[in-house]
């Protein structure tokens, strides 16, 4: 079962539709979460250490991660998905992009 944990800036659309509609995939497990400071479910250290993988949203929140999290990122697989904050929970053209961006990535 692979591990795939979802990352954006306050893990209120992106990042959490990541998860859900991902979650449905057989031979995976999905988690999310928000590397800013004011994000509504906020990335731990336990969180990272569960991942196989991360899948960050925007290439800022891949250096946010590594200044706070560096140390226990060693041998973790991290990937940005170029997806820009511009969509709301579900929205049907976010799904689509996280279909076209990451899918591929997850089989």
């Amino acid at each position: 079962m692979k591990k795939v944990l979802f990352i954006c800036g306050k893990a209120r659309s992106r990042s959490p539709t990541a998860a859900q509609i991902f979650a449905d995939w057989s031979g995976l497990r999905t988690d999310f979460g928000g590397i800013s400071n004011d994000a509504d479910d906020a990335l731990s250290t336990d969180q990272i250490d569960w991942a196989d993988v991360i899948m960050v949203m925007e290439r800022r929140h891949q250096t946010r991660l590594n200044d706070r999290f560096g140390r226990i990122l060693a041998g973790k697989k991290v990937l940005v998905l170029d997806i820009r904050d511009r969509f709301s929970f579900m929205d049907r053209e976010l799904i689509e992009e996280l279909m076209d961006k990451a899918g591929p990535r997850l089989r």
